[in-house]
């Protein structure tokens, strides 16, 4: 990457990160003048916090963006990945649009899962529209099969909406979906800058900056809740990354741990639980395993810690979790080093 580009990029990330923070911070006490507030169930007594504050997010970072496409044509006349950029940009305006109304509709109710899944099924319409991707891939022993409409049609469309389920499935404790949002996007960043993919790098930083501008409001004891706002277009824009700059595989091993959770999910649903993530909390402020056997990694987060340290604390369990991404983050990037994930 020239040090123009990097320059944009940093600049770009910056919008990102102070409209993230300033929209937030807004949010905030708009969010309590209005009555838009949740319980923090994992507190003790009924704390109440303000919701779906990663609308601003979406809104942040769609701005970076905007901002590095500016800076590329104004300034230096050059429109490479042009459509990439614009694509990110919509997809982040519909996810946290749809997002935004998931979370009023189901305020205090919740949707039922396969609305749900229906309501987030057009976010993947400005990656299918504009035509963005290469629609081949590499098989074992066939070699490199064009897909042509199927993969426009069909595949991107169950790509990113599978991630932005799948991403939302592992919540539930102050500042986890942010630390887990910005740890799946820096690493795809450091495969981008390890590679020479610039696109990449740049789309990632601007992301992560995003992100970090919520946590700052979000992180242990949160002022704020991400919302469904936030889960969808955080995994819509992570399977997007992956199907932009052909990094499929590697995003798919980095995506681990939300495999395990869909399948500590269906080992509730074969229980007959429909779980959730949230631990019992104890008037310390301490947690405890809300079930028996584990059906989601918090729930395993929890047991463990009360093994390691003897109790369990929340921020305890987002830093265990994040732990376990960061060492699958570096074994992805050692795999895709040496040629296992291209």
């Amino acid at each position: 990457m020239d040090a123009i580009t990097l320059l944009f990029t940093l600049l770009s990330a910056l919008v990102s990160f102070v409209s993230s923070l300033v929209g937030v911070k807004w949010w905030i006490g708009r969010a309590h003048a209005i009555g838009f507030v949740g319980r923090d169930m994992n507190k003790p007594g009924h704390v109440e916090v303000a919701e779906a504050g990663g609308v601003w997010v979406s809104l942040g970072v769609a701005l970076g963006l905007l901002t590095f496409i500016g800076l590329e044509t104004y300034v230096l006349n050059d429109q490479d990945l042009f459509k990439e950029y614009v694509s990110l940009a919509l997809l982040l305006f519909m996810s946290g649009y749809l997002g935004f109304l998931d979370d009023v509709l189901g305020w205090k109710k919740g949707l039922r899962a396969l609305y749900r899944v229906l309501l987030m099924a057009p976010i993947s319409l400005p990656l299918v529209i504009l035509k963005v991707g290469i629609p081949t891939i590499t098989l074992p022993l066939i070699g490199t099969v064009d897909l042509g409409l199927i993969y426009y049609l069909v595949l991107i469309p169950v790509g990113v909406t599978g991630a932005s389920n799948g991403f939302n499935m592992l919540a539930g404790y102050n500042g986890l979906e942010a630390t887990q949002g910005v740890l799946l996007v820096l690493f795809s960043g450091l495969l981008g800058l390890i590679k020479g993919f610039d696109g990449l790098f740049t789309a990632s930083l601007i992301m992560a900056a995003g992100i970090a501008g919520f946590l700052v409001f979000n992180r242990y004891p949160a002022k704020v809740f991400p919302g469904n706002t936030f889960t969808y277009a955080t995994g819509a824009y992570f399977a997007a990354l992956a199907i932009l700059f052909k990094t499929v595989k590697f995003s798919l091993a980095l995506f681990t741990l939300y495999f395990v959770e869909l399948v500590l999910f269906l080992r509730g649903l074969r229980d007959g639980v429909y779980k959730e993530n949230f631990g019992k909390p104890l008037p310390d402020g301490t947690l405890l395993p809300p079930y028996d056997k584990s059906y989601s990694l918090t729930h395993a987060a929890l047991k463990a810690l009360v093994k390691i340290k003897g109790r369990a604390r929340e921020p305890d369990v987002v830093v265990f979790i994040a732990l376990l991404q960061a060492l699958i983050g570096v074994a992805t990037l050692a795999l895709s080093a040496l040629g296992l994930l291209s």
